[in-house]
């Protein structure tokens, strides 16, 4: 079986600064137990990164979310250091908003039977790109563990799982 985790916006801005929130910090461990499971493996693991410029409040994110967030190559912008594996990573994939359609293009001319999705924040950027990897791979299994992603947002957390459920993804 071919297997691929996508960890998903695992960056500093999330986890304890400018967007960060208390429950992120305790996903570093697992999801770094996970990303070792992964290579030990010798499966896959690609990342994504939100990914802004200077302008960031003057794009349509930012006038609907006006926080500045992961402006690229700011610390704020890097993986979390305990979980990057980034020099292992098949690909890393920079993106101006919550999903990647970069990724969706790569993962349409692969093969993988089983793709697992962890990162932040659950009910924005885990949902969708977790959509954009089911239109790219229909077939694939598509797992979202609950205990490896999070949101400051509780309920829309909930919400999210319920309509992954819906598209067929496994919310662990």
């Amino acid at each position: 079986m071919k297997k691929l985790l996508i960890v998903v916006d695992f960056q500093n801005d999330f986890i304890d600064g400018a967007l960060g929130f208390p429950k992120a910090l305790t996903l570093v461990d697992p999801i770094n137990a996970k990303i070792k499971e992964y290579l030990e493996n010798n499966d896959d693991v690609i990342y994504t990164l939100d990914t802004h410029s200077d302008d960031y409040l003057n794009t349509c994110e930012g006038y609907n979310l006006p926080i500045t967030h992961c402006i690229d190559n700011s610390f704020g912008h890097k993986i979390n250091a305990k979980c990057d594996y980034s020099d292992k990573a098949i690909k890393v994939f920079k993106k101006p908003t919550f999903p990647s359609l970069e990724l969706a293009k790569f993962l349409e001319n692969t093969n993988y039977d089983y793709v697992e999705l962890c990162g932040l924040v659950s009910n924005i950027c885990v949902l969708s790109n977790a959509v954009m990897v089911k239109a790219a791979l229909p077939n694939a299994k598509i797992v979202i563990d609950s205990k490896l992603t999070s949101s400051f947002d509780v309920e829309l957390e909930q919400k999210a799982f319920d309509v992954l459920r819906g598209l067929h993804i496994e919310i662990l």
